[in-house]
């Protein structure tokens, strides 16, 4: 899957977030999105990094401390 395909499954999953919405006010929409995407990002990149935090930290491009605050945060340690 390339990015463009994963950026279309987003907007596709926003555009009908907001649609079942209806009239009703949307908000916090980036952090709700933020949290619903990175549970499966860490859950991914721990099992391609073996469970090697390090690995995983520079996969994504973060420091290990972060990863592991977010891994944290997401009940996944």
């Amino acid at each position: 899957m390339s990015k463009e395909s994963i950026q279309a499954v987003i907007q596709q999953s926003l555009e009908e977030y907001f649609h079942n919405l209806g009239e009703q006010h949307a908000s916090n929409v980036y952090d709700m999105v933020i949290a619903i995407v990175e549970k499966p990002i860490l859950q991914t990149v721990m099992v391609r990094a073996g469970g090697n935090q390090s690995q995983a930290a520079e996969m994504l491009g973060i420091n290990r401390n972060t990863l592991r605050k977010k891994l944290q945060l997401h009940d996944l340690l």
